[in-house]
């Protein structure tokens, strides 16, 4: 189902768009399709990787397991971003364009008529420096660029139906030796009554399942900015000529490589993670699940603080007066912030993810009743949709405040979530034993 999902993105649409609400509704029904093959994938797996657990001689290892699995879902996604920025930059350049971050805004403020004097003057210098052939006719160039560079765009989700065809016959291979609860169990008959509790120790698993879950709602709205606001701040105040990765004749250049910051922290410290865990369990000192949780929420708002204090001492101006659209001008690149402001930040809050994201579908794991394994892990990805579905908050609040604010407000949010989970802790442990 994702596969078809991504074959229904990756058809070029023209750009500018001839008919937006066809084209619209197209790129919904995509999103829906994989959504829900995703629906399919994803919680049951997690429920699959929880039965390799169930029993007294692994029970103990249920959160490194989490975290191994956490961790190879990241391999993919190092290699994910890189591989969408390959692809959209060589069909630029195979039509005679180089990429720029600055341009397609631009572009639009000019076909759109919104752009004024000094944006339209950056518009003529950044055009003449990435295009090879002369530019004569600006909104010419304007339609030929946004056509070439989102046509690459749409290419790239063709690279994801190759990892789905790869991920199913891997899945195929080897799915005779993954648990199946309805099969025989140390050899007697499995009988499906001897999986359900007591409605009353029922009804407090999933009581303290909603609890993480309301919690864990306000960590992925705020964690999750680095797919939004923390990609515009990449973009737009971040200076992305130290962030050039060169392969061969192609140069990967573009605040999508920052999507791949997280996914390699993930990998890179997963091992780290475990064996400080590992050492705390041999040493009976190894915190309880909802205890590292709370602690990642913790760290979750030090790295917003990160971002919030570099962006109040960099003086950045508001985003209206930098973004085209809205009658601004693109920050010269001389008074753009190191890239290593969001390196930072990134390593912190993947480090606070790791604490977390696995750790939770670990506690999912443990706490939910078996008949309700598959949903609950549903609802571990629900509170995730939830979160996600909240992030226009961030850039409602990116758009119309400093950008110091709109950090900040994520510390507060992470802060209270970190509060509330120590306050439900003594509860959280006693369910989860």
């Amino acid at each position: 189902m994702m596969a078809v999902g991504y074959f229904l993105i990756a058809i070029p649409s023209p750009t500018p768009t001839p008919n937006k609400t066809l084209f619209l509704t197209l790129t919904c029904i995509g999103l829906f399709v994989i959504a829900f093959g995703n629906g399919l994938f994803k919680g049951n797996l997690q429920a699959l990787v929880g039965q390799m657990y169930d029993t007294p001689e692994y029970g103990k290892m249920r959160d490194s397991g989490f975290s191994l699995f956490y961790m190879f879902i990241n391999v993919g996604a190092i290699f994910a971003p890189l591989a969408a920025i390959g692809v959209r930059n060589w069909w630029l350049e195979r039509h005679g364009f180089q990429y720029n971050a600055d341009l397609p805004a631009l572009c639009h403020a000019h076909l759109d008529g919104t752009i004024n004097t000094a944006a339209s003057e950056s518009l003529t210098q950044m055009a003449t420096k990435v295009s090879a052939a002369p530019v004569t006719d600006m909104t010419v160039f304007a339609k030929d660029y946004l056509n070439v560079f989102t046509t690459g765009f749409h290419y790239a989700f063709g690279v994801a139906i190759f990892a789905m065809a790869i991920s199913l016959v891997v899945y195929l291979v080897n799915k005779k030796n993954f648990p199946n609860a309805k099969k025989v169990v140390v050899g007697e008959a499995f009988d499906p009554d001897a999986i359900h509790m007591d409605v009353k120790e029922v009804k407090q698993r999933l009581s303290a399942l909603f609890a993480v879950f309301g919690v864990a709602i306000f960590f992925w709205l705020s964690f999750h900015q680095n797919g939004l606001t923390l990609t515009f701040f990449a973009k737009e105040y971040t200076n992305l000529d130290l962030m050039k990765v060169s392969i061969g004749s192609l140069t990967l250049k573009g605040a999508e490589i920052f999507q791949s910051i997280n996914p390699f922290f993930v990998v890179f410290l997963t091992p780290i993670v475990l064996a400080f865990f590992g050492r705390l369990r041999r040493n009976g000192k190894e915190p309880s699940t909802p205890r590292k949780i709370a602690i990642g929420m913790g760290i979750a708002a030090l790295g917003f603080l990160i971002m919030s204090v570099g962006s109040y001492y960099s003086n950045l101006p508001l985003h209206k007066a930098i973004n085209p659209e809205e009658g601004g001008v693109p920050l010269a690149e001389s008074l753009k912030v190191t890239p290593f402001l969001l390196i930072l930040t990134y390593f912190t809050l993947t480090v606070a993810e790791l604490f977390i994201s696995p750790l939770g579908i670990s506690f999912v794991s443990k706490v939910a009743p078996p008949q309700y394994q598959g949903v609950m892990q549903g609802g571990w990805l629900g509170a995730t949709a939830i979160g996600n579905s909240l992030l226009f908050v961030g850039a409602v609040l990116y758009d119309t405040i400093p950008i110091w604010m709109t950090w900040t407000l994520f510390v507060v949010a992470c802060t209270i979530s970190m509060f509330t989970m120590i306050f439900m802790l003594k509860w959280l442990e006693r369910v989860a034993k």
